[in-house]
């Protein structure tokens, strides 16, 4: 069982997080019927992404054999065979199309989103993760479907202010971890790689964590109209991005999962400000 829950990144299903970031601001995260419908639209999320890692599996296996760190991968171990890969591959996606029909085709948006984070990745990891900022493009362009997903569920609006700030913070995420790739594992490791250099990385990922902090500060005061307490939120933000730079400059590939979930003191804080956040809204 350990074997397949590796194949379909369970783990990362963290990232998923985000579908719920609408439910919470828009202040129905306590009604029942909507919060039921953003819990059914985030297992069918988690399948696609389950789809996505197993394609990019199954196409990069051979490359994956030698790479210092996904070679642990079960296709690339042997544990699983390609031909069983594709069959849990075909069983996801017959799932998600049933759940999809079941309880999202009244919702032509959400499905619009689930058939482009797919299509999306697909062309990823057939060609565009070679093409220097197309790719950091993509990965960031994943974060950000997630929230507009998960807005779209339940048919409400994000803040100008809140989707620039998913934006920044996600193409900051995206750049460190191409700048890390580098450092820890070297171009060989990924071709694109080869087009990128450190320092064109760390300055632009610099830049994207500061408008993500001017942007994220220019949100609470919209929301302050209302929610007046929600400003002073920004200084553990700005403790929260600190400790995240510095966690991402230790010897890591950059994955925003495993920063997240091997630091116990970010994991602190961001679960601090997800409290504060719920007390100040409900």
């Amino acid at each position: 069982m350990k074997k397949y829950l590796k194949l379909i990144r369970v783990k990362h299903y963290i990232k998923n997080l985000l579908i719920f970031i609408p439910l919470i601001f828009s202040q129905n995260f306590l009604q029942t019927n909507i919060l039921t419908k953003t819990i059914i639209g985030f297992a069918i999320f988690c399948l696609c992404t389950s789809v996505v890692y197993i394609f990019n599996d199954i196409k990069d296996v051979e490359n994956d054999k030698k790479h210092p760190s996904k070679n642990s991968r079960p296709l690339a171990t042997g544990e699983i065979s390609k031909k069983q890969a594709i069959i849990i591959l075909s069983f996801l996606l017959i799932i998600i199309v049933v759940l999809s029909i079941l309880f999202l085709r009244n919702n032509i948006n959400s499905i619009m989103f689930i058939i482009t984070y797919i299509a999306m990745n697909i062309l990823y990891s057939i060609k565009l993760k070679n093409i220097p900022i197309v790719d950091v493009t993509i990965v960031a362009l994943g974060f950000l479907i997630r929230v507009l997903y998960g807005a779209s569920i339940i048919n409400v609006e994000i803040s100008n202010w809140l989707y620039l700030t998913i934006l920044t913070i996600s193409f900051y995420m995206a750049m460190g971890k191409r700048r890390n790739e580098i450092m820890v594992n070297d171009i060989k490791s990924r071709e694109v790689l080869k087009q990128y250099n450190p320092n064109f990385l760390n300055e632009n990922m610099y830049m994207f964590l500061s408008l993500t902090i001017v942007f994220y500060s220019l949100w609470t005061l919209e929301m302050s109209e209302s929610f007046k307490d929600i400003i002073y939120t920004i200084p553990l933000v700005i403790i929260i991005a600190l400790k995240y730079s510095l966690s991402i400059e230790a010897k890591n590939d950059g994955d925003p999962v495993e920063i997240i979930v091997g630091d116990k003191i970010l994991l602190a804080l961001l679960t601090l400000f997800a409290i504060i956040i719920l007390l100040i809204l409900y």
